[in-house]
């Protein structure tokens, strides 16, 4: 009896926003390929994810929206779990990781961790934001890298070069909640110190060893995953803070620790512990026989996130001393969407939940494609036109056509039933022995987690079918020798009733589809590769069989085109552009550069300041809404542009003779349009 089991997980997405293809390419699809291979398999696998609901990500968005974090996190999750169902992603679970349960079993991996003295606690100096009275934590902190200079860099890390970084690391750090240099106070904090882990890690990546015994095989981890670890261990670990002071996500369940929470990255990887924990009380399962003992712990995830799972979470792993390390984090590239990158920001983006409203009935026509381009070991890109030669030229001409013929063909010549297998020629021996090959090539491949190239070998299958049938021309035979036929029918449809095992895991849609064209239900992995499926005399599906994979039209590519476009152009936090104006009308505006050299709030409004400012020409009073961006004091001395010509009106009782041009990014921030050194006052902005 086999008792391996497997826990298979999937990263589990932020709650603060919703999920676009990238996401579904690089994560969670074929996660689902690989647990839906493993279960035609028979084995004991669990595939559990759910929503990561805390971390500084899910309060700037709340902010941003000026809604709670509960209410940000109860919205996405609920659009986001509705959209892995729809589309088909068969999780075991999908918790989310403001449960109760979860935040218990994280507090008790937490005490236990610190029982045995895996932290250590120290006083260091962190980054502080005056203005919101509030210790920040990474993620409220940007700044330029200080290896790459990326000016967009948060204070974990830079996206961009993928540096592991601390806040302290940034150049000219701004806080995201004033957009404001922060200052330096003391904080208390648990460390992990990481430092004492790098010999057993890197004999456990490079070699797939712990404590002699081997754990995995390290030819099989994506270079991609050796590389970055490795990078990081020789680079020399840090000790890491694994608690933060915000009042948002799981309670340090310690008594000296008012205010502070777990690090999202010690909470959320917990997060799989504790689904497991929800799934197995409500299916009658010991969840610790999935996180113990011979079971395979697999982590399918983005390269954003490889050091937090092959690094961090295994060291919290075996400092809790009785759970398993993972096997292989199978992580993959980034998927760019038509020439650019997916942009929450920028709304540039192909939104799952949003595409499962439109296009119910091409759900494996997307599967199909993301997989055959999924970014395994570099980064790949998405287009419309793709989409469309991919379903159109390989899936709808080579698997939906081969299927279509094999299927009319019996209909007409064998009343719908499945003839006889006589003789066999050589071309026939030849087919069936390439039939039975195709097992070993698809475990072989999926098990390497090469999942574009199993996709493709199913489809070779199909390739083989329609080179068989062109081959062989049963439709000519049929005026001569019925009995040919017949062998040449039995064959082409037992080839079909293999490609439904062979695509259960890619296309299951559509591979129930033609298992009801055949009647044959959903067959075991056991028959896959034989040619005695369906028995002589088996009955199919005696009406026309339905178009199995319809064409895609040029109509469709322009309508999602043009609709991304469009998504562009309004953007998710940017007005739309304007009406037009003529040049004539943009000449009549007189706009030049002034400097501020008096600046007071004005009685009794919140928003407003009172400069006077030196436009070159004159010194005159400009009442600006910049109050809640901007202290009086920071403001003096600064170059500004200023519309001179804005007919003057009063405002809370002052008169104001023109306008200060600010810029606006999505989260709400201002900023002054300031000219470089070399333009003073009275210069003319054209």
């Amino acid at each position: 009896m086999n008792t391996k089991k497997y826990t298979v997980t999937a990263a589990l997405p932020y709650a603060n926003g919703p999920l676009h293809l990238g996401h579904v390419a690089g994560v969670y699809l074929p996660a689902d390929i690989f647990v839906r291979f493993l279960r035609m398999k028979k084995e004991d696998v669990v595939f559990v994810c759910g929503s990561d609901e805390h971390g500084a990500a899910i309060t700037l968005r709340a902010k941003k929206e000026g809604i709670t974090p509960q209410e940000i996190v109860d919205k996405y999750h609920g659009i986001n779990k509705k959209a892995f169902a729809d589309f088909g992603i068969s999780y075991d679970i999908y918790s989310r990781t403001s449960n109760q349960i979860h935040h218990e079993t994280a507090q008790d991996y937490f005490k236990t961790l610190n029982d045995k003295g895996s932290f250590i606690q120290k006083t260091t100096e962190q980054y502080y934001d005056q203005e919101f009275n509030q210790f920040l934590a990474d993620r409220y902190v940007t700044g330029t890298c200080p290896n790459c200079k990326n000016e967009g860099a948060y204070g974990d890390q830079c996206e961009k070069c993928g540096s592991d970084l601390s806040p302290t690391d940034l150049i000219d750090p701004i806080s995201t909640l004033s957009g404001k240099t922060p200052i330096l106070k003391e904080t208390s904090h648990w460390f992990l110190p990481m430092d004492q882990h790098e010999e057993w890690l890197r004999t456990w990546i490079k070699e797939g060893t712990l404590d002699g015994v081997q754990q995995h095989d390290p030819k099989t981890w994506r270079n991609q995953v050796n590389g970055q670890c490795m990078s990081w261990i020789d680079g020399g670990l840090h000790a890491r803070a694994m608690t933060r002071d915000l009042d948002w996500g799981v309670k340090v369940p310690l008594e000296n620790a008012e205010g502070k929470v777990l690090y999202v990255w010690l909470d959320a990887p917990i997060g799989y512990i504790s689904a497991t924990k929800e799934w197995a009380a409500e299916n009658g399962k010991n969840w610790k026989d999935y996180w113990t003992g011979d079971t395979e712990l697999i982590h399918f995830i983005g390269k954003d996130n490889i050091v937090f799972h092959a690094i961090i979470f295994p060291i919290l792993l075996k400092e809790h001393g009785d759970l398993i390390l993972p096997t292989n984090v199978p992580a993959y590239e980034f998927l760019n969407l038509e020439g650019d990158k997916f942009s929450t920001s920028r709304n540039w983006a192909v939104w799952l939940h949003e595409y499962m409203e439109e296009n119910p009935d091409k759900i494996d026509e997307l599967k199909y494609v993301l997989t055959a381009i999924a970014p395994e070991s570099k980064d790949a890109e998405f287009t419309w036109k793709e989409f469309q030669a991919r379903i159109n030229n390989e899936i709808a001409d080579i698997l939906g056509n081969f299927v279509n013929r094999a299927i009319v063909l019996t209909q007409k010549y064998f009343d719908a039933k499945v003839p006889q297998l006589n003789s066999l020629e050589e071309v026939d021996q030849d087919v069936l022995n390439q039939l039975a090959e195709y097992p070993e090539k698809i475990e072989t491949l999926i098990r390497k987690y090469k999942i574009r190239e199993t996709q493709a070998e199913a489809l070779n299958l199909a390739r083989l079918g329609n080179k068989y049938l062109a081959e062989t021309e049963p439709w000519k035979l049929a005026k001569t020798d019925m009995s040919r036929v017949e062998t040449i029918m039995n064959i082409a449809l037992q080839i079909t009733a293999n490609l439904t095992i062979a695509f259960a895991p890619f296309l299951p849609q559509k591979a129930k589809q033609i298992a009801g064209y055949l009647k044959c239900g959903e067959l075991e992995w056991d028959v896959f590769g034989t040619s005695t499926i369906l028995p002589v005399g088996h009955e199919i599906n005696t009406e026309k069989p339905s178009i199995l994979i319809a064409k895609i039209e040029d109509s469709f590519v322009d309508a999602q085109v043009a609709k991304l476009e469009a998504s562009k152009a309004v953007g998710s936090s940017f007005e739309p552009q304007k009406e037009a104006v003529t040049f004539e009308d943009f000449t009549k505006m007189d706009i030049r550069i002034g400097e501020i050299l008096e600046a007071e709030r004005v009685p009794k409004a919140d928003k407003l300041l009172k400069l006077l400012v030196d436009t070159g020409l004159d010194k005159r009073t400009i009442v600006s809404g910049i109050a809640e961006h901007f202290a009086p004091e920071d403001v003096i001395g600064k170059k500004v542009s200023v519309l001179l010509n804005l007919a003057p009106r009063k405002i809370r009782g002052v008169e104001s003779q023109g306008m200060i041009l600010m810029a606006e990014n999505e989260e709400g921030k201002l900023s002054f349009v300031s000219p470089t050194e070399g333009f003073g006052p009275g210069s003319e902005v054209r």
